[in-house]
Protein backbone atom coordinates (compact mmCIF):
# COMPACT_ATOMS: atom_id res chain seq x y z
CA UNK A 1 0.00 0.00 0.00
CA UNK A 2 0.67 3.72 -0.45
CA UNK A 3 0.60 5.80 2.37
CA UNK A 4 0.10 9.53 2.90
CA UNK A 5 1.14 10.34 6.51
CA UNK A 6 0.73 14.72 7.18
CA UNK A 7 2.91 15.26 10.38
CA UNK A 8 3.00 18.60 11.95
CA UNK A 9 6.80 19.99 13.13
CA UNK A 10 5.44 19.70 16.48
CA UNK A 11 5.70 15.73 16.36
CA UNK A 12 9.04 15.76 14.02
CA UNK A 13 10.69 13.73 16.33
CA UNK A 14 7.80 11.99 18.07
CA UNK A 15 7.63 8.26 18.89
CA UNK A 16 3.79 8.71 17.33
CA UNK A 17 3.74 8.62 14.61
CA UNK A 18 7.20 8.12 13.72
CA UNK A 19 7.19 4.41 15.05
CA UNK A 20 4.17 4.01 12.92
CA UNK A 21 5.52 4.99 9.63
CA UNK A 22 8.99 2.92 10.56
CA UNK A 23 6.69 -0.05 11.05
CA UNK A 24 4.99 0.21 8.12
CA UNK A 25 8.17 0.75 5.96
CA UNK A 26 9.13 -2.54 7.04
CA UNK A 27 6.39 -4.06 6.56
CA UNK A 28 7.14 -2.98 2.94
CA UNK A 29 4.33 -0.36 2.25
CA UNK A 30 5.39 3.26 0.77
CA UNK A 31 4.77 6.02 2.54
CA UNK A 32 5.11 9.12 2.36
CA UNK A 33 5.33 11.74 4.89
CA UNK A 34 4.31 15.68 4.41
CA UNK A 35 4.91 18.30 7.33
CA UNK A 36 2.16 20.62 6.66
CA UNK A 37 3.79 22.97 8.93
CA UNK A 38 7.14 23.77 7.78
CA UNK A 39 6.36 23.38 4.05
CA UNK A 40 4.68 25.83 1.38
CA UNK A 41 1.88 23.69 0.44
CA UNK A 42 0.54 23.95 -3.64
CA UNK A 43 -2.68 23.70 -2.81
CA UNK A 44 -3.96 23.58 -6.24
CA UNK A 45 -1.62 20.10 -6.98
CA UNK A 46 -1.20 19.10 -3.70
CA UNK A 47 -3.83 16.39 -3.76
CA UNK A 48 -4.61 14.16 -6.27
CA UNK A 49 -7.17 11.41 -6.31
CA UNK A 50 -5.50 7.76 -6.52
CA UNK A 51 -2.01 8.41 -5.25
CA UNK A 52 -2.36 6.81 -2.24
CA UNK A 53 -4.74 4.18 -0.42
CA UNK A 54 -5.22 6.33 2.67
CA UNK A 55 -3.84 10.06 4.27
CA UNK A 56 -3.06 9.71 8.38
CA UNK A 57 -3.02 13.22 10.16
CA UNK A 58 -0.77 13.78 13.38
CA UNK A 59 -0.79 17.43 13.54
CA UNK A 60 -1.54 19.95 16.43
CA UNK A 61 -5.04 21.54 16.61
CA UNK A 62 -5.64 24.18 14.22
CA UNK A 63 -2.48 23.07 12.64
CA UNK A 64 -2.55 22.83 8.83
CA UNK A 65 -2.58 19.67 8.17
CA UNK A 66 -6.27 19.29 9.16
CA UNK A 67 -7.02 21.11 5.82
CA UNK A 68 -4.76 19.28 3.22
CA UNK A 69 -6.90 16.31 4.82
CA UNK A 70 -9.93 17.64 4.27
CA UNK A 71 -8.50 18.08 0.51
CA UNK A 72 -7.71 14.70 0.27
CA UNK A 73 -10.80 13.89 1.63
CA UNK A 74 -12.94 15.56 -1.20
CA UNK A 75 -11.07 13.28 -3.64
CA UNK A 76 -12.40 10.38 -2.24
CA UNK A 77 -9.33 9.30 -0.49
CA UNK A 78 -9.29 7.18 2.55
CA UNK A 79 -8.84 9.42 5.68
CA UNK A 80 -7.52 8.51 8.98
CA UNK A 81 -9.48 9.51 10.82
CA UNK A 82 -12.26 10.99 8.98
CA UNK A 83 -11.94 14.58 8.08
CA UNK A 84 -14.84 15.21 9.09
CA UNK A 85 -14.93 13.77 12.34
CA UNK A 86 -11.52 15.35 13.34
CA UNK A 87 -13.07 18.92 13.13
CA UNK A 88 -16.12 17.44 15.52
CA UNK A 89 -13.56 16.79 18.38
CA UNK A 90 -10.58 19.57 17.46
CA UNK A 91 -13.49 22.37 18.61
CA UNK A 92 -14.44 21.71 21.72
CA UNK A 93 -17.49 23.73 21.75
CA UNK A 94 -18.95 21.79 18.83
CA UNK A 95 -17.72 18.60 20.33
CA UNK A 96 -19.59 19.81 23.22
CA UNK A 97 -22.81 20.05 21.65
CA UNK A 98 -22.37 16.72 19.25
CA UNK A 99 -22.19 14.87 22.71
CA UNK A 100 -24.43 16.27 24.88
CA UNK A 101 -27.24 15.88 22.29
CA UNK A 102 -25.97 12.34 21.33
CA UNK A 103 -25.94 11.18 25.55
CA UNK A 104 -22.36 11.32 26.38
CA UNK A 105 -22.03 12.58 30.10
CA UNK A 106 -20.01 15.75 29.25
CA UNK A 107 -20.18 18.61 31.48
CA UNK A 108 -22.38 21.78 30.98
CA UNK A 109 -20.23 23.86 28.38
CA UNK A 110 -20.46 28.00 27.83
CA UNK A 111 -18.86 28.81 24.82
CA UNK A 112 -17.78 32.60 24.66
CA UNK A 113 -16.16 34.74 21.36
CA UNK A 114 -14.53 37.14 23.63
CA UNK A 115 -12.84 36.43 27.29
CA UNK A 116 -15.12 38.92 28.97
CA UNK A 117 -18.46 37.58 28.23
CA UNK A 118 -17.58 34.37 30.61
CA UNK A 119 -18.65 37.34 33.06
CA UNK A 120 -22.24 36.26 32.84
CA UNK A 121 -21.54 32.86 33.46
CA UNK A 122 -23.66 32.61 36.88
CA UNK A 123 -21.41 32.43 39.85
CA UNK A 124 -23.49 29.22 41.28
CA UNK A 125 -20.84 27.33 37.96
CA UNK A 126 -17.79 28.02 39.83
CA UNK A 127 -15.30 27.19 40.07
CA UNK A 128 -14.67 26.76 36.37
CA UNK A 129 -11.97 24.95 33.96
CA UNK A 130 -11.79 27.72 30.79
CA UNK A 131 -9.58 26.44 27.90
CA UNK A 132 -9.29 27.35 24.09
CA UNK A 133 -12.22 25.71 22.23
CA UNK A 134 -8.93 24.60 19.80
CA UNK A 135 -6.37 23.49 22.91
CA UNK A 136 -4.71 20.63 22.69
CA UNK A 137 -2.26 19.27 24.83
CA UNK A 138 -3.07 21.18 28.12
CA UNK A 139 -2.65 24.43 26.73
CA UNK A 140 -3.83 27.14 28.34
CA UNK A 141 -5.86 25.31 30.85
CA UNK A 142 -7.06 27.18 33.64
CA UNK A 143 -8.74 26.77 36.65
CA UNK A 144 -10.69 29.87 37.73
CA UNK A 145 -11.98 29.48 41.71
CA UNK A 146 -14.33 33.14 41.39
CA UNK A 147 -15.55 35.63 39.23
CA UNK A 148 -12.72 37.59 40.81
CA UNK A 149 -10.03 35.40 39.76
CA UNK A 150 -11.70 35.65 36.06
CA UNK A 151 -11.07 39.36 36.29
CA UNK A 152 -7.70 38.93 36.68
CA UNK A 153 -7.15 36.30 33.83
CA UNK A 154 -9.04 38.12 31.31
CA UNK A 155 -6.05 39.74 29.63
CA UNK A 156 -4.17 36.38 29.59
CA UNK A 157 -7.19 35.05 27.78
CA UNK A 158 -7.58 37.61 25.54
CA UNK A 159 -5.66 36.02 22.58
CA UNK A 160 -7.07 32.78 22.21
CA UNK A 161 -9.76 33.06 20.52
CA UNK A 162 -13.11 31.28 21.07
CA UNK A 163 -13.15 29.89 24.80
CA UNK A 164 -15.06 27.36 26.66
CA UNK A 165 -15.71 26.98 29.97
CA UNK A 166 -17.33 23.99 32.32
CA UNK A 167 -17.91 24.14 35.70
CA UNK A 168 -15.16 22.02 37.63
CA UNK A 169 -15.62 18.35 38.32
CA UNK A 170 -13.94 17.20 41.72
CA UNK A 171 -12.09 14.55 40.81
CA UNK A 172 -8.80 12.78 42.95
CA UNK A 173 -6.25 14.69 40.66
CA UNK A 174 -6.16 12.32 38.31
CA UNK A 175 -7.95 11.10 35.29
CA UNK A 176 -8.65 8.18 33.43
CA UNK A 177 -7.51 8.67 29.42
CA UNK A 178 -8.47 5.85 27.02
CA UNK A 179 -6.93 5.05 24.14
CA UNK A 180 -9.18 3.08 21.13
CA UNK A 181 -7.09 1.51 18.26
CA UNK A 182 -8.25 -1.57 15.90
CA UNK A 183 -11.41 -1.89 18.27
CA UNK A 184 -9.48 -2.18 21.34
CA UNK A 185 -9.79 -0.45 24.63
CA UNK A 186 -6.49 0.61 26.88
CA UNK A 187 -6.98 2.33 29.89
CA UNK A 188 -4.31 4.59 31.61
CA UNK A 189 -4.20 6.58 34.46
CA UNK A 190 -2.25 9.57 34.68
CA UNK A 191 -2.16 13.26 36.63
CA UNK A 192 -4.99 15.73 35.63
CA UNK A 193 -3.35 18.80 33.73
CA UNK A 194 -5.20 20.76 36.82
CA UNK A 195 -3.04 18.97 39.38
CA UNK A 196 0.34 18.63 37.93
CA UNK A 197 2.34 16.36 40.22
CA UNK A 198 5.83 15.40 38.39
CA UNK A 199 5.80 12.04 40.92
CA UNK A 200 2.18 10.58 39.40
CA UNK A 201 3.58 8.68 36.02
CA UNK A 202 0.67 7.34 33.68
CA UNK A 203 0.38 4.01 34.03
CA UNK A 204 -1.79 1.33 32.86
CA UNK A 205 -4.95 0.20 34.76
CA UNK A 206 -8.09 -1.97 34.58
CA UNK A 207 -10.84 -0.88 32.50
CA UNK A 208 -13.85 -0.84 34.13
CA UNK A 209 -17.31 -2.17 32.33
CA UNK A 210 -18.87 1.71 32.71
CA UNK A 211 -15.74 4.07 31.25
CA UNK A 212 -15.60 1.13 28.85
CA UNK A 213 -19.14 1.41 27.52
CA UNK A 214 -18.79 5.69 27.52
CA UNK A 215 -15.41 5.19 25.77
CA UNK A 216 -17.36 2.79 22.55
CA UNK A 217 -19.76 5.43 22.61
CA UNK A 218 -17.23 8.33 22.25
CA UNK A 219 -16.11 6.46 19.29
CA UNK A 220 -19.24 5.80 17.52
CA UNK A 221 -20.74 9.05 18.38
CA UNK A 222 -17.49 11.28 17.06
CA UNK A 223 -16.89 8.94 13.77
CA UNK A 224 -13.51 8.15 15.37
CA UNK A 225 -11.23 4.96 14.91
CA UNK A 226 -8.19 6.09 16.55
CA UNK A 227 -8.72 8.03 19.27
CA UNK A 228 -8.05 9.24 22.81
CA UNK A 229 -10.90 9.73 25.65
CA UNK A 230 -10.48 12.12 29.05
CA UNK A 231 -12.48 10.73 31.79
CA UNK A 232 -12.72 12.39 35.57
CA UNK A 233 -14.61 10.18 38.02
CA UNK A 234 -16.78 12.74 39.29
CA UNK A 235 -19.06 12.40 42.42
CA UNK A 236 -21.75 11.63 40.04
CA UNK A 237 -19.93 9.18 37.82
CA UNK A 238 -17.73 9.40 34.78
CA UNK A 239 -17.77 12.49 33.37
CA UNK A 240 -15.85 12.93 29.99
CA UNK A 241 -13.62 16.00 29.33
CA UNK A 242 -11.96 15.99 26.30
CA UNK A 243 -11.86 13.70 22.95
CA UNK A 244 -8.67 13.26 20.88
CA UNK A 245 -8.05 12.06 17.53
CA UNK A 246 -5.17 10.20 16.98
CA UNK A 247 -3.27 10.83 20.15
CA UNK A 248 0.03 9.27 22.09
CA UNK A 249 -1.30 5.90 23.05
CA UNK A 250 1.45 5.56 25.58
CA UNK A 251 1.32 2.94 27.85
CA UNK A 252 -0.86 0.82 25.11
CA UNK A 253 1.90 -2.35 24.51
CA UNK A 254 2.80 -2.91 20.88
CA UNK A 255 1.31 0.60 20.21
CA UNK A 256 3.06 1.12 16.81
CA UNK A 257 2.34 -2.28 15.86
CA UNK A 258 -1.10 -1.34 16.81
CA UNK A 259 -1.81 1.56 15.44
CA UNK A 260 0.22 0.54 11.86
CA UNK A 261 -2.23 -2.43 11.27
CA UNK A 262 -5.51 -0.14 12.44
CA UNK A 263 -4.24 2.21 9.17
CA UNK A 264 -3.50 -0.69 7.33
CA UNK A 265 -7.44 -2.03 7.91
CA UNK A 266 -8.85 1.35 7.59
CA UNK A 267 -7.17 1.59 4.36
CA UNK A 268 -8.47 -1.40 3.08
CA UNK A 269 -12.12 -0.86 3.99
CA UNK A 270 -12.07 3.10 3.37
CA UNK A 271 -12.82 3.67 7.42
CA UNK A 272 -15.33 4.59 9.46
CA UNK A 273 -18.31 6.54 7.83
CA UNK A 274 -18.22 10.04 9.26
CA UNK A 275 -20.33 11.15 12.35
CA UNK A 276 -24.03 11.59 11.57
CA UNK A 277 -25.52 15.01 12.17
CA UNK A 278 -27.09 15.51 15.41
CA UNK A 279 -30.66 15.85 16.15
CA UNK A 280 -32.06 19.41 16.08
CA UNK A 281 -31.33 20.56 20.04
CA UNK A 282 -34.31 21.84 22.05
CA UNK A 283 -34.61 25.30 22.71
CA UNK A 284 -32.99 24.41 26.46
CA UNK A 285 -29.60 23.80 24.98
CA UNK A 286 -27.60 21.29 27.28
CA UNK A 287 -24.37 23.30 25.70
CA UNK A 288 -25.29 26.54 27.36
CA UNK A 289 -23.98 29.97 24.90
CA UNK A 290 -24.88 33.19 26.44
CA UNK A 291 -27.46 35.39 24.44
CA UNK A 292 -24.60 38.40 24.13
CA UNK A 293 -22.04 35.71 23.03
CA UNK A 294 -24.41 34.48 20.38
CA UNK A 295 -25.57 37.84 19.39
CA UNK A 296 -22.10 38.87 19.12
CA UNK A 297 -20.38 36.22 17.85
CA UNK A 298 -20.79 37.36 13.53
CA UNK A 299 -21.07 40.82 14.42
CA UNK A 300 -17.59 41.51 13.15
CA UNK A 301 -16.56 43.59 16.76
Amino acid sequence: MRLCFLVEEHYRHDGMPNEVIGQLSAWGHQVDVVRPGGSLLRMTEAVRAGTHDAWVLKTVSGGPGLTLLEAAAATGTTTVNDARSIRGVRDKALAAAIGRARGLPLPTTYAAARPELLREIPEAEYPLVVKPADGSSGRAVHLVSSPRRLESLLPVLAGEGLLIAQPYVPNSGTDIKVYGVGGELFATERCSPLNPDPSVRERRVPLSAEVAAIAEQVGSVYGLDLYGVDVLLGPDGPVVVDVNDFPSFRQVPDAAARVARAVLELARTGGSAPVPAPPALPCALPVSIPAQASARAGDGS
